[in-house]
């Protein structure tokens, strides 16, 4: 049997290649180095921050005989919770990424990013790259073994100061509402400029302007009618644009500024880090500042206008043949269009247009009779839109003959509908008092409890019981103010229906869309030959066609 021969295994050391890129391990290529830099805008005004750090990385990278300068990139007055508004920030990582930058110097941790989540993930991303970030205050190097745990602890305390900074700030802006406070954006706020106390004063011009919107919305304008009108008349937006938008318009009627008050906490940050505002709807307590600076619109003016906002966006709805929705829709072209009902299936009519023999007739016709014959409505007559016109005029001239006692019927059913109150002046003023009283009463008994079982129990009834009586009382002064509002907003509509009726009785006039929105509530078709007219109030008229 032949011997096997004894093999030597031989080991031979083979170095790994010195990574020129390497900051530990530069050999004789210049380490190039980057410095980031972030202040806020307060840190700014009362240090000048910004140019300090600038001057001293300046200074710092080319003293150093081994380093190469390839640029500061610093963020001012931006949040250090997201990068995602940090421009120079984002610059550096691209640059990172192209293998431009060995090191990147900054202060802490707290200047790279107060998000832990973005921390880490920068860290790691330039960790790959090979990219070490040196975070002088706390003399770390991120490449280093071991560097990302504590890493994550700084991080983790530079978020949590953010997330108390925000809790602060959110704490101030709680007590300044409490208080009252009411701030103004004059910038993109139309109608209203700084005074010279720092007050909101009216902008007389810009006024105007807010007048005409609510003037044209409750004459019939629909919202997309009247940014087109301002659109023409070259006149800018709130924030200087030449177009108006409806959304403009929409905000504009619904803001309660324009009477004079405010709420405020509108909308709020959900957290620090997402930074995403919402509204408000109950989340976080609002307050509500009346008579906080002069108005451009009045009271009763306002309130017509949220009932009329109302009154269109939940329109009765039809559904109609080729539409997939039910959803009711508001037209300011023909006044009819919001006021004809059929008498017999009580659904909207439509304007159409005939074809005789070459010509066009113009008629009106019950959507449900249009869109499916005699299914759903059998006998509705189809109208002449001429003819209805002159009746319903007609109607109108005569009451504006009898304004006086049309006024008079008017104002009764209006009240009935209104209803009765005890909420007059003196008794809306005691409620306050009895307010005030269990207020006080309240904070007494709340500065008396002690640390006894027995005495704690009896004090905590006194309070609950206090806290009914409360709430019934702000409930009942809701209620009268409520009514006084709603007693306003008719003396006011009342006003102006005796003020059209009045210019009706001496001259003749031919159909207008604008006063037969103001006075009319619906006319109902009851049959070819004759229509019920409903004027505001509940008023009813039956008029010959």
């Amino acid at each position: 049997m032949e011997n096997k021969r004894k093999m030597k295994k031989t080991v031979r050391y083979i170095p790994a290649k010195t990574n020129l890129s390497d900051p530990i391990n530069t050999g004789t290529k210049k380490l190039r180095v980057a410095a980031y830099c972030r202040v806020s805008t307060k840190e700014e005004e009362q240090l000048n921050s910004y140019e300090v750090q600038r001057k001293y990385y300046t200074e710092k990278i080319n003293n150093e005989p081994e380093w190469e300068l390839v640029g500061i990139f610093a963020d001012k007055g931006i949040t250090g919770t997201s990068v995602k508004k940090r421009d120079k920030f984002l610059q550096m990582i691209r640059m990172c990424k192209r293998n431009k930058i060995d090191l990147i110097l900054t202060k802490s941790i707290s200047r790279f990013a107060r998000n832990t989540v973005d921390c880490l993930h920068y860290v790691r991303l330039l960790k790959e790259l090979n990219v070490d970030v040196f975070f002088e205050e706390q003399g770390l190097h991120s490449i280093q073994n071991g560097s990302e745990f504590y890493i994550t602890i700084y991080g983790s305390i530079a978020q949590s100061e953010s997330e108390n900074i925000s809790a602060n700030v959110r704490w101030g802006k709680e007590q300044s509402a409490r208080k009252g406070n009411v701030s103004f954006h004059y910038k993109n706020f139309l109608g209203y400029r700084k005074g010279e106390d720092g007050q909101p004063e009216i902008d007389p011009d810009q006024a105007e302007i807010v007048k005409e919107i609510y003037h044209r919305f409750l004459m019939g304008d629909s919202l997309n009618k009247i940014a087109k009108y301002l659109t023409e008349k070259n006149i800018p937006t709130p924030a200087g644009k030449e177009i108006w938008q409806t959304s403009t318009i929409k905000s504009i009627l619904k803001n309660e500024r324009y009477k004079g008050d405010a709420l405020l906490n509108k909308t709020y940050v959900v957290d620090c880090l997402s930074k995403k505002t919402k509204i408000n709807c109950g989340e976080r307590p609002q307050y509500y500042v009346e008579d906080n600076h002069p108005a451009i619109i009045d009271r009763a003016t306002f309130g017509r206008v949220q009932e009329e906002l109302a009154r269109r966006s939940g329109k009765q709805k039809v559904k109609r043949v080729g539409t997939k929705t039910e959803n009711g829709k508001y037209s300011s072209k023909y006044a009819l269009t919001e006021l004809l009902i059929c008498g017999e299936c009580g659904t909207p009519y439509r304007r159409c247009t005939w074809n005789i023999r070459g010509k066009q007739k113009i008629v009106w016709r019950c959507i449900n009779r249009l869109d499916f014959g005699k299914k759903y409505c059998k006998n509705s007559p189809s109208m002449e839109e001429s003819s209805l016109q002159n009746a319903i005029m007609n109607a109108i001239v005569k009451m504006a003959k009898q304004n006086a006692d049309v006024l008079e019927v008017l104002k009764i059913n209006i009240g009935m509908g209104i209803g009765t109150s005890n909420c007059g002046e003196r008794n809306r003023l005691n409620l306050q008092i009895e307010i005030e009283k269990i207020e006080s009463e309240f904070n007494s008994i709340l500065c008396q409890i002690t640390d006894d079982i027995q005495d704690r129990e009896t004090n905590e009834m006194k309070l609950e019981k206090l806290i009914a009586q409360k709430r019934k009382l702000e409930k009942q002064l809701e209620e009268c103010q409520e009514h006084e509002e709603k007693q306003e907003r008719t003396n006011s509509r009342l006003e102006e229906i005796s003020n059209t009726l009045s210019r009706l009785q001496y001259q003749p006039i031919e159909f207008n869309d604008q006063i037969v929105r103001q006075i009319l509530e619906k006319v109902v078709v009851e049959s070819k030959q004759r229509i019920r007219i409903v004027f505001v109030g509940g008023y009813e008229v039956i008029q010959e066609v």
